[in-house]
């Protein structure tokens, strides 16, 4: 189980990362400045490390210098959209890959796996998520609801995994549109609302009669845990 160490200043963003992260099947560590982040990663206790750029203190150059003194660690570094002197600047003093901010998860989590393969730390054969009914390949952005195919389009595929991920919890629509769709909900938004009626309309020509996905009142959506 592969040993990720975050850091970043955002407490939220960690938060979101560590949780996705971890449903992912990695353990995660935080640091929340480039200090504590440099003494955690030359630790030699984590396969890789994700780093922001811009931090208070020691910003993410300074780290990942520090960091290259001592580890061969994998990094990735987070970088602001468009910044790219920072993204040079980062694979120039040895950064292994990088990531614009705002970041997907699951964007973050397929370069992390490609990075950990390549490294020899990670089975190139993906294992599949499972929920019940619900068999996931996230890379291969591939799906199986009852052994038969789902056929689904990458913006279903990426609102059913985030139900999945989440299963028996609702999740909002805010955070549906933001994280599965890669766009700011707005109130009179019906995004959402229309993907989900095509995954369950989907769900339904192969397993009749079934409620897997319920709207719960000023919640969200749930994908039924079984």
């Amino acid at each position: 189980m592969p040993n990720i160490l975050l850091i970043d200043d955002d407490h939220d963003l960690l938060d979101i990362l560590a949780k996705y992260f971890r449903n992912e099947g990695f353990t995660v560590d935080l640091a929340h400045d480039g200090e504590s982040g440099v003494l955690k990663a030359v630790s030699g206790g984590h396969d890789m490390a994700i780093l922001d750029v811009m931090m208070p203190g020691i910003d993410g150059i300074t780290a990942l210098k520090s960091i290259r003194a001592r580890s061969d660690i994998p990094v990735i570094m987070l970088t602001a959209k468009g910044e790219n002197a920072d993204r040079v600047e980062g694979l120039e003093e040895g950064a292994d890959d990088y990531v614009p901010k705002p970041c997907m998860p699951r964007e973050l989590v397929a370069r992390i796996r490609a990075i950990l393969r390549r490294a020899g730390m990670l089975s190139s054969e993906e294992e599949p998520l499972r929920f019940g009914r619900l068999a996931m390949w996230p890379s291969k952005r591939r799906v199986e609801w009852h052994d038969s195919a789902l056929h689904l389009t990458s913006s279903e595929f990426s609102l059913l995994e985030l139900l999945a991920r989440n299963v028996g919890r609702p999740v909002s629509k805010s955070l549906l549109s933001q994280h599965g769709l890669n766009r700011a909900y707005t109130r009179h938004d019906r995004a959402v609302d229309m993907h989900m009626s095509a995954i369950r309309r989907k769900i339904d020509q192969i397993d009749h009669g079934g409620a897997a996905i319920q709207t719960v009142f000023r919640q969200g959506y749930l994908l039924v845990r079984e």
